[in-house]
């Protein structure tokens, strides 16, 4: 079994609670309720039922938020895991801490998210803002907090609409990581425990952020699934940032700058997330979010937001990673169908 509790605590450790609270520039809910009438006009998706109310929350709430959907994503890894002796132990471990690690790091650079478990439907939905990253991004970007807040919004709101208006979509991706995920096999080497303080948390992360901790393996049938994934997040999260500065554009007169100072910050190293690129096999967010813009302006500079749209007919029109990196193929497809 993973060892939560370990990595709970190696999570809190790395995330560092900054002081502040909760406090954020600006109506977070007349933010949202803003960027819900915006995005629904320009992208022509209708919500089947409410987006959850959004929730401005610490690095240990989202966190915790966040640790709670790796317990369901895990389970099909976790079952992997030896079930008795010394390697079940080694393994639980290991995992735990590799995703506290994990977790801790991204806890201090997410903003916002729209958090669902793609495997779970029946787990609620959650609209989150992480106020201390907000305002420290803010100060260290030089842009205007509420501004940011409110762009940050249109982004969220953005995945919210997309997964409550396209009906197929959860699901598609929920399969595609279920199979995925049973491609994984766990490799656990005694020898990297023999060599672990775990009451020594700094070295602890120390350790993760050099190698890491595990070894995950799969068959030659990961990478067609990899790629498949890694197109179907290219569109989601591209889909989301075209939104942002389509809709920002008659919002917020600083959207210029911050666009500017958030691709600064994206080439920014990010943090050693080594357990969520061996087990995926994906290339990091930021490609998704590049790969994902240019090739959703490219098909909104061609046919407008109703030649998008057939994207989000049916799971047959989503792209290809090759059509991704060449929009003309999928186009070509598309009006050819």
């Amino acid at each position: 079994m993973i060892d939560w509790v370990l990595a709970e605590r190696l999570a809190g450790f790395v995330a560092a609670e900054p002081p502040g609270g909760l406090a954020l520039a600006g109506d977070i809910e007349a933010f949202t309720a803003d960027a819900l009438e915006r995005v629904t006009a320009y992208t022509q998706l209708t919500p089947a039922r409410d987006i959850p109310a959004p929730e401005v929350v610490g690095r240990e709430d989202w966190l915790r938020a966040n640790l709670g959907s790796m317990r369901t994503i895990m389970r099909p890894l976790e079952a992997k895991l030896p079930e008795s002796g010394p390697l079940s132990a080694v393994g639980g471990v290991l995992t735990g801490a590799e995703i506290g690690a994990l977790v801790g790091y991204l806890s201090q650079r997410v903003l916002g998210q729209y958090e669902l478990v793609i495997i779970d439907a029946a787990s609620p939905e959650r609209l989150l803002f992480v106020a201390p990253n907000l305002r420290e991004a803010a100060r260290r970007l030089e842009v205007d907090e509420a501004d940011l807040v409110a762009w940050v919004a249109f982004h969220e709101v953005t995945h919210a609409v997309q997964f409550t208006g396209v009906p197929w979509l959860r699901e598609h991706l929920a399969g595609l990581l279920e199979r995925l995920l049973e491609t994984v096999d766990v490799k656990v080497d005694l020898s990297s425990v023999l060599r672990l303080d775990l009451d020594d948390l700094r070295a602890l992360v120390e350790r993760i952020r050099e190698s890491g901790l595990l070894t995950l393996a799969a068959g030659p049938e990961r990478m067609a699934l990899i790629d498949e994934m890694q197109a179907v997040m290219a569109v989601v999260e591209g889909h989301a940032e075209h939104v942002m500065d389509a809709v920002g554009a008659d919002a917020l007169d600083s959207l210029d700058e911050l666009r500017e100072a958030m691709n600064r910050r994206r080439e920014d190293k990010p943090p050693p997330v080594r357990l969520f690129e061996k087990l995926m096999g994906l290339e990091l967010k930021m490609r998704q979010y590049q790969l994902g813009k240019a090739w959703v302006d490219t098909v909104v500079a061609e046919g407008g937001i109703e030649l998008l749209n057939r994207v989000w007919e049916r799971p047959e029109h989503l792209p290809t990673l090759h059509e991704i990196e060449l929009p003309e193929a999928w186009l070509g497809r598309i009006r050819a169908a």
